[in-house]
């Protein structure tokens, strides 16, 4: 995942800035992911780790809210610009697989965010990991089809 996360941001990173800083906060957002998702035990009393769950849920809600309200948004105002009927279909397409996922990683932040029960962590991050991994493909196919389609008619 995080490789996939690297080759987004180089072949759309630069593109526009908006666009660059979500995919530096998704790529930031993984490695937290990864760091947790590694730890195969968590002592009842981590208080490290509870810290980094509440990171991760930080993160993940700045990224998630980002998208919506800022990405998401200015990838849709583009094809309508350049009247992009067919890659504002697909767009919708992908924005329900998209807004699926938002309810796993809401769900993720709500059990998580005020707790110090890790008990069932490790399998939360693996459901929270495959929504990730679905929204990260879904939003890479949003870019592609809504902004980097059109890179070329703005020259």
């Amino acid at each position: 995942m995080l490789e996939n996360c690297k080759s987004a941001r180089e072949r759309w990173g630069g593109v526009s800035e908006i666009i660059d800083r979500w995919l530096h906060s998704r790529q930031e957002l993984l490695v937290r992911f990864c760091a947790l998702s590694q730890k195969k035990e968590i002592a009842e009393s981590d208080a490290e780790a509870e810290e980094n769950v509440r990171q991760l849920c930080q993160q993940l809600v700045d990224y998630v809210s980002a998208g919506h309200f800022e990405v998401y948004e200015q990838l849709i105002h583009e094809g309508k610009a350049f009247g992009d009927k067919q890659g504002l279909e697909t767009a919708r397409q992908l924005y329900r697989e998209i807004d699926d996922t938002t309810d796993v990683a809401v769900d993720f932040n709500d059990k998580y965010q005020e707790t110090d029960d890790l008990t069932a962590l490790q399998r939360d991050l693996s459901q929270l990991g495959e929504a990730l991994e679905t929204r990260f493909s879904s939003e890479d196919q949003m870019i592609a089809l809504l902004h980097t389609a059109h890179k070329n008619q703005l020259a």
